[in-house]
């Protein structure tokens, strides 16, 4: 794992570790159990609520209720009064294994019926916990040995929400109460911070005080519009990588946003892939009945390997790599969107390498160091590789064992070339190939997946892809698929948190703003904007006519990382007053010396 090296002082207090529940066992118990604590206070309260599901989840766990009243936030200071006093009751937690028909026959007599559909689901042996002689659920654990072993000052029930019964929008609409629980109150405290901060950082409260991007009811949930100053972000992230890209041999192309339905057929996207993709636009029944028709792209590569197709290839021009920022389309659930990190249409900065199998391991190396790169520039310096390999257990797969074999393979000696710390991810591979996914840990030690590389031998099979070989035979190439940003909006949202919304110079919507003292001095400022322009420095002036400690104040708050100051003085010395985010004032400067340092310092990837 890549990780920052930290400047703390001996004297600053050590850094509290908040574990998931996946990586606790003490935590995934009490968080199981806290979760029954809560579902029988809440029925001891309101005595006519049905309980449903209440699992665990990685930062707490929650409870699914059908009451006839509406809970309140007042209600879950009520229910976690209630709870405090159940667990200071140290009432066993006792493990009772029954027949299906004694289930449901105790199930019939609380007339609990969402429990007796979770019973129809179970399987052998049937087992249910009991809360002392007072309270019991359907559970397969685990859970603590008594209440008593939960501390209830490492507690506190969170919000609420709205949640189908089995996820079905067509049925009954439930109660949910999330919650979260700890070893101890200090691992509450810190977890506590941590969403206080996050709160702050949050790049859908940051992206509309920036003037970023939106979204609108009218257009549609999960569909961002890209406002002026939120589309030169895109821009210089695209801008970026593409100079980047042309630096290694990468060959740009643009495809469209919809394809016939036998494209995706053939690449397996359509069986495999269909519940995600946007229905099918066919021209009238019958078409729709023979799925003839066209579809919005969900992947960019059956395009690429049409482009690849389109002549026939000699050993000589391989490896042969494709570059497009495609848009995309995913027809996510409304429940499952979440600002820019989860939407239905986005854009991946995708690139597919044909290449010779001699050249596989060379090509992956280089794929992973231009992904290591743009992480650099980036800031990102916390991140750890996962190999994302197939379940052999699971038939969502396609290909032979012996394809799968050798893509994975390919993938394991990279990272032994280079060194990486990883870490094994079954069942996280793509239908048709494994992958090495970068996962970053941001400031707040959550966890994104970014950047992708994955091998593929199955795909240029399914498309009959050759090339001729130095033998004059014609033999099948093998591809790379790979995304340093993955996808740009999402990158975009982790972005805005990780910097908080001040963003580094080289990558700030607007790099300068000249504020003028009086109105008077607006005609050099207008001057000196048009100067840094044509000098590619994304310049602006203030034009609000406000004072100069408001204009000051107004820049601060817009996150822009250098402000100038005019007045008389600038004005006959052709010069600037500055003042940075990064090192505060600076003092007056020329023009041409200020241009040139802000040249110099975005090329540089450096502060001002």
């Amino acid at each position: 794992m890549a990780t920052v090296e930290s400047n703390a002082s001996p004297e600053q207090p050590e850094k509290i570790y908040l574990p998931k529940t996946s990586e606790s066992e003490t935590l995934k118990k009490i968080r199981h159990t806290t979760s029954h604590i809560m579902a029988m206070a809440v029925q001891k309260l309101f005595p006519k609520a049905q309980v449903t599901i209440g699992p665990w989840i990685e930062n707490g766990f929650y409870y699914d209720f059908d009451s006839p009243e509406p809970f309140t936030e007042k209600d879950l200071k009520a229910i976690q009064k209630e709870m405090a006093k159940i667990i200071k009751r140290k009432l066993p937690v006792i493990r009772e294994e029954v027949s299906r028909e004694e289930a449901k026959r105790r199930i019939e007599e609380l007339g609990e019926p969402y429990k007796l559909e979770i019973l129809e689901d179970l399987q052998d042996p049937i087992t249910l916990y009991h809360l002392g002689d007072q309270w019991w659920d359907l559970c397969a654990g685990p859970h603590v040995e008594n209440t008593g072993d939960i501390n209830h000052k490492a507690i506190e029930l969170e919000n609420l929400a709205g949640a189908y019964w089995r996820g079905d929008e067509t049925k009954a609409q439930l109660q949910r109460i999330y919650g979260t629980a700890w070893e101890t109150p200090e691992q509450l405290t810190e977890y506590k911070r941590r969403k206080e901060e996050a709160l702050k950082r949050d790049h859908r409260k940051l992206g509309k005080e920036l003037g970023l991007f939106i979204f609108a009811d009218v257009v549609g949930p999960g569909l961002p519009l890209w406002t002026p100053k939120g589309t030169i972000l895109r821009t210089v992230l695209e801008d970026f990588l593409r100079k980047e890209q042309l630096k290694r041999g990468y060959l740009p192309v643009v495809t469209p946003h919809i394809g016939r339905i036998d494209l995706f057929k053939t690449s397996g996207h359509w069986q495999q892939y269909r519940e995600d993709m946007f229905p099918m636009m066919a021209e009238d029944e019958d078409a729709a009945k023979l799925e003839q028709g066209f579809v919005l792209k969900p992947m960019n590569c059956p395009f690429h390997i049409q482009i690849y197709k389109s002549d026939l290839r000699s050993y000589r021009e391989l490896p042969i790599r494709l570059a497009e920022f495609g848009t995309v389309y995913r027809y996510e659930q409304s429940g499952e969107l979440g600002g820019l990190t989860r939407v239905r249409g986005f854009t991946v900065d995708d690139s597919h390498l044909f290449v010779t199998p001699e050249q596989l391991d060379s090509e992956f190396l280089n794929v992973v160091d231009l992904i290591l790169s743009v992480f650099g520039k980036l800031q990102l310096k916390n991140f750890k590789a996962r190999l994302s390999f197939r379940d052999p257990d699971s038939d969502k797969y396609i290909g032979s064992d012996e394809v799968w074999n050798k893509a994975e393979s390919a993938i394991q000696r990279a990272v032994e070339t280079l060194g990486m710390d990883h870490f094994l991810g079954i069942g996280e591979a793509a239908f048709y190939g494994p992958k090495l996914d970068f996962i970053f840990q941001d400031v707040l030690d959550r966890e994104w997946q970014l950047g992708t590389v994955q091998v593929d031998y199955n795909l240029p099979e399914r498309f009959d892809l050759e090339y001729v070989a130095e033998d004059g035979n014609r033999k099948r190439p093998v591809m790379i698929h790979r995304a340093p940003f993955g996808s740009l909006e999402r990158l975009i949202g982790i972005l805005i948190e990780q910097y908080a919304g001040d963003f580094p110079l080289w990558l700030a919507p607007e790099q300068i703003r000249l504020l003028s003292v009086s109105d008077e001095f607006l005609p050099y400022t207008q001057e000196v904007v048009q100067k840094m322009r044509s000098l590619e420095i994304r310049a602006e002036v203030d034009t609000s006519r406000e004072r100069l400690g408001k204009q000051i104040r107004n820049a601060e708050k817009e996150k822009v990382p250098v402000m100038a100051v005019v007045g008389a003085k600038e004005v006959e010395a052709n010069s600037l007053s500055i003042r940075t985010r990064a090192s505060g004032e600076l003092g007056t400067i020329a023009v041409d010396e200020v241009c040139q340092r802000m040249q110099n310092a975005i090329a540089n990837f450096e502060d001002f």
